[in-house]
């Protein structure tokens, strides 16, 4: 079972690699659009990378409501906890 610790770096990690960003800038609190700087087109990519990662896609719609590292890593979380 992924922690949210280990979501992070995992998306940190892609965060760095996808935009050529500075880790240093990647915090729980960085605002993806504002303080990273990611367009449209580049949220489409990072959805498609998390769904290579795990298997499954975050809905458009959820991803919509999206603005902080934090709520990505919240929202992957809730898509890659078993049902209960």
């Amino acid at each position: 079972m992924q922690t949210r610790d280990d979501i992070f770096n995992t998306l940190r990690d892609a965060l760095v690699e996808l935009f050529e960003l500075d880790p240093g800038r990647v915090s729980l609190e960085s605002n993806l659009y504002q303080d990273l700087e990611i367009d449209s087109i580049d949220a489409v990519d990072l959805i498609d990378h998390i769904k290579r990662q795990t298997g499954k896609k975050i809905a458009a719609e959820e991803f919509k409501s999206v603005r902080t590292v934090s709520d990505v890593v919240e929202a992957v979380y809730r898509l890659v906890q078993p049902a209960a």
